[in-house]
């Protein structure tokens, strides 16, 4: 059964190592130092450069649609055969929203609150990033429906980092 495994970027290494992650997605600032897993081939790790903000905010990148695209052709290129690792700097906000928009698209049979509550049992400080999440709920036409999900699991326990987790596809 396909994974998906969230965590911050000081559990990295750990997380690719012990699921035997094939794929990678980064989410963090532009110019935040990233050493790559040996084992995830290069063409097998996405680095999207984006600040965990909601709106603009001088010296930042604003989540954009465009960021988001990327994500979904590079979560539809996974073969699925290993787990796909998602981390941010901290594994609670652009982790959590990237992990939920790619279970969302990759099942889309499952009910959006399906995933969120999903989400929130795997974790408690899952706070996904609502910018993120509006624009996938656009780009997936799913007409709100990602977006009241992720309201209804509200906010995550305060944490300064998260635990890294699993979130399954079925």
């Amino acid at each position: 059964m396909p994974t998906l495994h969230v965590c911050p970027l000081s559990c990295l290494h750990d997380t690719v190592a012990t699921t035997g992650a094939s794929h990678v997605v980064t989410l963090i600032n532009v110019g935040s130092a990233v050493e790559r897993p040996a084992s995830v081939a290069a063409d097998r790790h996405l680095f999207i450069g984006v600040s965990d903000i909601v709106e603009p905010l001088e010296g930042h990148i604003l989540p954009e649609a465009e960021h988001i695209e990327t994500l979904l052709a590079f979560v539809r290129t996974w073969g699925r055969e290993s787990p796909l690792v998602f981390h941010c700097w901290a594994g609670i906000s652009r982790s959590t929203a990237a992990a939920y928009i790619s279970a969302c698209a990759l099942a889309p049979e499952r009910c959006e609150d399906a995933m969120a509550q999903a989400l929130r049992q795997a974790s408690p400080s899952a706070t996904p990033n609502a910018r993120f999440i509006a624009l996938a709920d656009d780009i997936l036409g799913r007409n709100g429906r990602m977006v009241d999900a992720v309201s209804r699991i509200g906010r995550g326990a305060e944490a300064m980092e998260g635990v890294p987790f699993t979130l399954r596809l079925a």
